[in-house]
């Protein structure tokens, strides 16, 4: 299947990268503000075209699905773009800003044939499907702590006076919103939706989040999420039962799972090894979706989208954390 992309940043090329190995993805064209970055994106990638107006890509007749990695607040606008143009979209997380934009694009999706799907790399893992097959051996669960606690060389431009996007209200940033959001897929792919969101952030000048506390209220158990883009942090993500713990190194990627038994205190290590681009299990996974119609997948995924975007809206509502796009 042939795609484009829009966005020239690391993140792109990771997937432009990914794509190659799945050979299922077919890279034909890519899109810039300025034609010098699209130009040499296209060259670098063998790319038969590029273009810097939005409008005049989604036109194209070259490609069947777009990958989209520009910054968060632009993501709802370009992606109606292209799926009111018949384009199925994979658009870079965090999808959109609020539930009435993805709501308005599902709708817009559904009504042109196409496909909408937020690109979020962990979920489509083969160690993801390991975990969530054997999260039974646990026993009944009763907590959970999910940290993804990254220091972003970002936040020293931050801390000189500049607003890069990621910690931009206009650019609908936040650690929630661009870290957080790995580990809440990881909760809600596991243990489905919260009875109750409660949100503790760190609020920066420029009203958004550089680190929080997400806790997700189940049925006799609690999630603690922990997210961070002003530190750094080791700790590894445990899932506790009351027959035995998971540990995972990493809520994304997730490269090593092991289970310890709380009788015994004997560990066993349950993942595998994995692809090191490991963006290339969730382009195998989407191509696969949009070549067989699987809708039963689709529809998965797309309640996964739904309810993350619903916590990070109302975690955001709790502490008045307003995005530009909602004003």
């Amino acid at each position: 299947m042939n795609f484009a992309t829009v966005g020239t940043g690391w993140i792109t090329e990771s997937f432009i990268q990914a794509a190659r190995l799945s050979e299922q993805l077919h890279l034909v064209s890519v899109f810039s503000r300025t034609e010098e970055k699209g130009k040499k994106l296209a060259d670098q990638y063998n790319a038969s075209s590029y273009y810097t107006d939005i409008e005049e890509m989604a036109k194209s007749k070259e490609f069947e699905a777009v990958y989209i990695a520009s910054p968060n607040s632009v993501h709802f606008e370009q992606a109606l773009t292209f799926l009111r143009n018949k384009k199925h979209v994979i658009c870079e997380k965090p999808i959109f800003s609020t539930t009435a934009e993805l709501e308005e694009a599902y709708k817009t999706a559904e009504e042109n044939g196409v496909y909408l799907f937020e690109a979020i790399r962990n979920i489509h893992t083969p160690n993801f499907k390991i975990l969530k097959e054997k999260l039974h051996e646990a026993g009944k669960l009763r907590s959970a702590i999910l940290p993804y606690i990254q220091y972003s060389s970002r936040y020293d431009l931050f801390l000189q006076g500049e607003e890069p996007n990621i910690f931009s209200a206009k650019y609908s940033g936040g650690a929630l919103a661009d870290l957080g959001v790995y580990p809440l897929y990881l909760a809600v792919g596991l243990f489905g939706e919260p009875n109750k969101v409660t949100y503790h952030p760190v609020i920066l000048r420029s009203g958004v989040d550089g680190s929080g506390t997400l806790v997700l209220e189940y049925d006799e158990f609690v999630c603690t999420i922990l997210c961070s883009k002003i530190s750094h942090s080791a700790l590894p993500c445990e899932i506790h039962g009351e027959k035995g713990t998971f540990v995972l190194e990493d809520a994304a990627p997730i490269t090593e799972i092991q289970f310890i038994d709380s009788h015994t205190k004997e560990s066993q290590i349950l993942s595998v090894e994995q692809e090191e681009q490991n963006m290339v299990y969730e382009g195998i996974n989407i191509a696969e979706i949009i070549e067989s119609k699987n809708d039963e997948e689709y529809k998965r995924l797309k309640h996964w989208s739904e309810i993350v975007l619903r916590i990070t809206e109302e975690a955001r509502k709790q502490n008045n954390i307003i995005f530009d796009a909602e004003k």
